[in-house]
């Protein structure tokens, strides 16, 4: 049986040096890319970016009013449940005080 072989550096340079050609005879064999095809793929990335800008603009818009419709929300109930205003409890304080003194 053949002892196992630990390839020495001049072999694992070779090997390296076979691989990187071969990768560059791969590229070079590439057919050209065809002008209308690329063409044809830029003008399909653009429309999807502007279809993906108007939904985003969309999306931000419907955004926006649903925080000021909420806004407007939180203001009524904040203004319903702020309590009696100071002229309403100016007006329970001096009936609180009438009556006392009617009682007398």
């Amino acid at each position: 049986m053949k002892a196992y072989h630990e390839p020495s550096y001049q072999d694992r340079m070779q090997r390296a040096a076979e691989a990187k050609q071969k990768a560059l005879d791969a590229l070079k064999a590439r057919p050209p890319a065809d002008e209308a095809a690329l063409a044809a793929r830029r003008d399909a990335a653009l429309a999807r970016e502007a279809d993906r800008a108007s939904r985003r603009a969309e999306r931000q818009a419907a955004k926006d009013q649903a925080a000021s419709e909420q806004a407007a929300r939180d203001a009524a109930a904040a203004e319903a449940s702020a309590g009696p205003t100071e002229e309403e409890r100016k007006a329970a304080r001096d009936a609180r005080y009438a009556a006392r003194q009617s009682r007398r």
